[in-house]
């Protein structure tokens, strides 16, 4: 039996590979995608593992402090240390912003930390070159994806920093590199006021000093590096200690909020990329509809071109069933060469993506079983107009 597939791959292989090398590139689109989202929940739980925290004390009522503004006073880490179970308790700002090196800007997340020996939660895990930050003012950590080097100079807002080490993998859930400076200098430069701003509050607290003293106050404290607030205080629990039971007499006693890491998980996942998500989502489906109709297209134009070879088939007795198996056969070929070119494609591009994208295996199973169902799918047309043909038709052409 003469194999129909076969043969027409062979008579119009360049016109098969080309449409399979098309079909792969948006097979590489689609598998790209899912790892953009696989890649934005990997840098949200990488966050929370280079935080170095269990538990996050953060304003009550509050989401903070990813996805949501929180101010603690930067005193309440004492209160915090002597409770029970607790191991360590520091401070932390972080603000997102453009950091600027000569006439480059960089996207970066300003983490103030507490300078100290290494441990402290909030601080870089590890270096890849350099030390950490030993001073209380103007060093500062960053992150390879940033572009620094060892020995750059650095401003951020009105103060310029030595970069005295590097790090890896330390990004924002969105994605952005850190950039680890002292808490001093973090919290001065995230509520620092320009010196215009503060002549014109002082002009409004002499026109109506009820209204004006404390912004007036929190200015000038800002302005001197000398705020008081903090975004939130990380904790490190002790060992053997349950993390929701150290959590509990915080929330009751010092009326503040805590997040366990399970907790800020989910806030980081299930709200702050979940409209991401979604997006991502919604491609992922015109996505499979385009590829599903790519496939249904092109199967059925070179069914219509073998209408004479298929009546032929028909004239000599040979089985629908067989007829439909060849199309399959060639619908499935078609997608499998789509699916390794749009697995290679996806696989090269990935690291020149800006966003880290995570290409995960199950993801490429899952990939390549929606690929061959996609074009079973797609060849339903073709086979339904390849088993209308009259065998006639190959006499009488």
């Amino acid at each position: 039996m003469i194999s129909l597939a076969g043969r027409d791959i062979l008579h119009a292989w360049g016109k098969f590979v080309f449409t399979g090398v098309g079909l792969g590139l948006l097979i590489g689109v689609t598998l790209t995608m899912a790892g953009v989202y696989r890649g934005m929940v990997d840098d949200a739980k990488v966050l929370l593992d280079n935080s170095g925290a269990d538990l996050w004390v953060v304003q009550q009522g509050t989401l903070g402090p990813y996805a949501e503004s929180s101010s603690l006073y930067d005193d309440t880490w004492r209160s915090i240390l002597g409770a029970a179970g607790v191991l360590r308790a520091a401070n932390v700002t972080y603000l997102t912003m453009q950091v600027r090196r000569g006439e480059r800007d960089v996207r970066a997340m300003v983490v103030g930390i507490v300078a100290g020996e290494p441990g402290q939660p909030g601080q870089p895990g590890f270096l890849v070159a350099g030390r950490h930050i030993t001073r209380s003012h103007y060093e500062a950590v960053a992150d390879l994806a940033s572009g620094f080097q060892l020995g750059d100079r650095i401003q951020i807002r009105r103060n310029h920093y030595t970069v005295v080490g590097l790090t890896r993998r330390m990004v924002s859930s969105g994605g952005d590199p850190m950039i680890f400076i002292p808490l001093r200098d973090a919290q001065a430069a995230q509520f620092l006021k320009d010196n215009d701003a503060i002549v014109r509050q002082r002009a409004r607290t002499a026109a109506n000093p009820a209204f004006g003293a404390p912004n007036v106050l929190d200015a000038v404290l800002a302005s001197q590096g000398s705020n008081p607030y903090v975004n939130a205080v990380l904790v490190q629990i002790e060992p053997g200690h349950d993390p929701e039971a150290v959590a509990e007499p915080l929330r009751r006693w010092k009326r503040l909020t805590v997040y366990t890491r399970q907790q800020m998980e989910e806030i980081l996942i299930g709200k702050l990329i979940a409209t991401s998500s979604k997006q991502i989502g919604m491609f992922l489906v015109i996505l499979a509809i385009v590829s599903a109709a790519i496939v249904a297209f092109i199967i059925y134009t070179l069914t219509l071109g073998k209408i004479r070879e298929i009546a032929v088939l028909k004239l000599i007795g040979t089985r629908n069933r067989t007829i439909a198996g060849m199309i399959l056969q060639q619908a499935i070929g078609l997608g499998l060469i789509g699916f390794v070119v749009g697995k290679i494609a996806a696989t090269f591009w990935a690291p020149f993506f800006p966003k880290y994208v995570l290409l995960e295996t199950g993801d490429a199973l899952r990939g390549f079983i929606a690929v061959v169902v996609i074009c079973i799918l797609a060849s339903v047309l073709a086979i339904r107009a390849a088993l209308k043909v009259d065998p006639a038709e190959a006499i009488g052409g």
